[in-house]
């Protein structure tokens, strides 16, 4: 079940980000990676999803220095 396909939704009640939010992510070409079987859908893999939430841990609120 971890690497189930789930839909927008269902990420943004797994992140609590809107559907807007992740469309422009993956407009910009940011947030977790996602499946476009046919053009009109978008799908992404709950594993992935909670890789990418974890490597968003921090430990502190300054911006990241980019070396």
């Amino acid at each position: 079940m971890e690497d189930e396909f789930i839909r927008p939704a269902t990420v943004g009640e797994i992140t609590g980000m809107s559907i807007a939010a992740l469309a422009q992510m993956r407009t910009r070409g940011r947030g977790p990676r996602f499946y476009k079987p046919t053009e009109r859908t978008v799908l992404y893999k709950r594993s992935e999803i909670m890789a990418w939430l974890e490597s968003s841990a921090q430990s502190c609120t300054a911006p990241r220095v980019v070396a």
